[in-house]
């Protein structure tokens, strides 16, 4: 392994430090010694591989070295101080920073998920190779995703899908990006994922010829203009296919550009040369030509895009930059330390304007959700590309405004907007910006504050923060009567009474459900916009048209659940006999469980679970009885299932239908589905006992794409 991965590293790096890094690789050796991974292999080779994608990126030998120790902190007996004293402060800096960025898990609370990305946003402020490393290290454990369960696969490419990945894009580690992307999709969609490649395939075997065609005649007319070039075909990535097919609602069939040619050159005015060329040759398709080298990306990325359509009616994408812009392009902010042996550290994070931006939203956004949702709005997600009048480059959330732009250049040029010039021409402020819009923001001189009617166009959550906070700091009784208005107006046009919408019942789970300690908080939030009026009405109108009863035991009773009628036969009640028995709804007993009984005043014994968890305060109030099930039982009996799955098409179905093929009757069946494209399935049926459900439950679980089913109690 070691021999392999030097000879590579001598390759592209003669000056490496082989003796730093076969000190390195022993040490990770000897400390993941008996280890194993989920494939059964041993560790080792996990952080070879990751020093192997390491070096296929031409890292120098300190990020090789961190490569290879990466995992030796969290999970051996080696220390921080261990590493510093063996290899020094700068490796031993980039594997604590590693170990220190845990799985960003989706199933943990927005301040857990929250403090990760700010600790990954903190080691990239002292050491963008913490990054890089750990980036490496995603993508190895993605390429070996299938010895992991269900569920942990889909996690894992899911947070890779909307974290690590545009991470990538934004350090311009092109390589990495398109593998993870793809990987992600296979993960995620095996079903789109394989039909695509299959349909790719075909696509690109049948264009060969007509793609060969092209690169002839371009190479002739290159050399007829006396360049010196490099042309080739690049193949676009299956999970950029499948996000254009997704977000432009297009069949897979009028997709054309599923290869680019790319062309390289040696100058700056060679590419602007070149294009000279393309556009003489094929006529070019308005609107479609890009100049990233006059106006670079953020992330350092440059070439000159451009599509043109042959007299065949082909058409095609051409990509041309410098051999610099190219190395930019594929290895982006980790071209920084190719072929380099840094002794110290650099200050090259400084100059990304973007980590510049996440330091800035560390400090301002102290709402760990509102951090998360401007990561996923405004950095994780497509942008834009505007200009000052002075021409400075600004990048927004694709569909932005001249109002998010006018909060991105200072919070108190938004709150000072009063209307805006693009391209010249003055525009309504809800306009959608385009890539290259000059953008003029005209202010008034007192401070007049914004709109809310701003919160229903603007797009960055920068914007959506900075105006939500405004309403937060002026009166709070003007919030109040605002909210009331509000909330008061849509009720009574939805014929909803007051005294029906706020009972104390409803009171009780809306502010539960909302966190609140009375009403006014409810008027509170939805004046000022933290809370949207039709989240509100929505759950205020599930509470009225769904009123609940409770039981003796102060559990709730759903009208609509269809207890089934409990028959004294089926229980025996050893010292009342004659009582009459029913069944909590909290616990809904089967034959076959453990049961304990409370005699209720009026209502005769309630049977519960013995492991319920309202026993204890049963036991307290009412005293425990002894009862058990009867031998000779012909009832069936109400049970909750809740099914955790990956969504997909015919989900419910499938487990309906199921259901309709056994002997137990499915009572009541809700779904909904998170932005983790999880589904979640609850039921309620009738069986008759324990061991039915259990063998009911078994068969759902081996459903294709459910993650787990299970027993409900409420």
């Amino acid at each position: 392994m070691l021999e392999d991965l030097l000879a590579y590293i001598l390759k592209y790096n003669p000056d490496a430090d082989v003796e730093l890094i076969t000190k390195a690789f022993n040490l990770a050796k000897e400390a993941h010694e008996g280890q194993l991974r989920k494939s059964g292999e041993p560790y080792i080779i996990h952080p070879v591989a990751v020093a192997k994608i390491l070096s296929e990126l031409n890292m120098d030998s300190q990020t090789i070295c961190a490569g290879l120790l990466h995992d030796v902190i969290e999970d051996t007996k080696y220390t921080y101080d261990d590493i510093k004293e063996m290899f020094g402060e700068n490796i031993a800096d980039i594997v604590e920073g590693v170990t220190k960025i845990k799985n960003l898990n989706y199933k943990k609370a927005d301040e857990a998920q929250a403090e990760n990305i700010r600790k990954m946003v903190l080691a990239m402020s002292k050491d963008i190779r913490v990054v890089i490393v750990k980036l490496a290290d995603r993508l190895h454990n993605l390429r070996t995703l299938e010895y992991m369960t269900d569920e942990k696969r889909y996690r894992i490419a899911r947070e890779t899908l909307d974290i690590y990945a545009p991470l990538a894009h934004r350090l311009g580690i092109s390589k990495i990006k398109w593998e993870l992307e793809d990987l992600c999709l296979r993960h995620l969609e095996p079903k789109a994922y394989y039909d695509l490649v299959e349909k790719v395939n075909k696509k690109r075997k049948e264009r060969e010829a007509d793609l060969n065609k092209i690169i002839e005649k371009l190479k002739q007319k290159l050399t007829e203009a006396n360049l010196k070039f490099s042309i080739e075909g690049r193949p676009k990535s299956f999970y950029s296919i499948y996000k254009k097919m997704k977000d432009q609602n297009k069949s897979f069939d009028s997709i054309y550009d599923l290869t680019a040619v790319r062309i390289i050159v040696d100058t700056v005015n060679d590419c602007y040369a070149a294009l000279g060329v393309v556009h003489a040759s094929w006529k070019p398709v308005p609107g479609r030509f890009k100049d990233y080298i006059a106006m670079p990306k953020p992330n350092m990325y440059q070439s000159l895009h451009t599509t043109v359509i042959t007299n065949e009616g082909e058409i095609f994408e051409v990509q041309i930059r410098t051999w610099e812009m190219h190395k930019t392009s594929e290895y982006g902010i980790a071209a920084h330390w190719m072929y380099k042996e840094k002794k110290g550290k650099t200050n090259l994070s400084q100059n990304l304007k973007w980590l510049q931006q996440l330091m800035e939203w560390q400090a301002d956004l102290a709402d760990p959700k509102d951090f998360i949702d401007t990561l996923k709005v405004d950095f994780f997600n497509d942008e834009v590309f505007i200009l000052t009048p002075r021409g400075d480059v600004v990048d927004l959330p694709m569909g932005s405004t001249p109002v998010d732009f006018a909060y991105r250049v200072h919070t108190d040029v938004g709150n000072r907007t009063i209307g805006a010039k693009v391209n010249g021409k003055i525009v309504p402020l809800n306009y959608e910006l385009q890539n290259g819009d000059i953008v003029e923001i005209t202010t008034s001189k007192n401070i007049c504050g914004p709109s809310r009617d701003w919160l229903k166009f603007v797009k960055s959550s920068r914007a959506k923060s900075k105006i939500k906070s405004w309403y937060r700091s002026i009166d709070k009784e003007e919030n109040i009567a605002v909210g009331r208005e509000l909330l008061t107006s849509e009720l009574k046009r939805l014929n909803i009474k007051p005294e029906d919408a706020f009972s104390k019942e409803n009171m009780e789970a809306l502010s539960s459900y909302f966190s609140l300690s009375e009403i006014d908080d409810l008027y509170q939030q939805i004046g000022y916009g933290s809370l949207k009026l039709n989240v509100a009405v929505n759950k205020i109108k599930s509470l009225v048209e769904n009123v609940s009863i409770k039981d003796d035991d102060g559990n709730f009773i759903q009208p609509n659940t269809n207890i089934v009628s409990d028959s004294p036969s089926s229980v025996i009640v050893d010292d009342l006999p004659g009582l009459k028995v029913r069944f909590s709804r909290c616990c809904n007993p089967l034959p076959g469980d453990e049961i304990v009984g409370f005699v209720t005043k009026g209502h005769g014994v309630t049977i519960h679970r013995k492991d319920c968890p309202n026993t204890i305060s049963l036991k307290e109030r009412l005293g425990q009885i002894n009862v058990r099930w009867s031998s000779n039982i012909s009832d069936a009996f109400v049970s909750d299932i809740e099914i955790r799955a990956v969504d997909r098409v015919g989900l419910i179905s499938e487990v309906a239908g199921y259901m309709r093929e056994q002997k137990s009757s499915l009572i009541n069946l809700n779904a909904k589905i998170d932005d983790n494209n999880l589904a979640t399935i609850s039921m309620t049926v009738k069986v008759p006992n324990k061991q039915e459900l259990n063998r009911i439950i078994k068969d759902l679980g081996q459903i294709p794409s459910v993650l787990n089913a299970y027993r409900r109690i409420n």
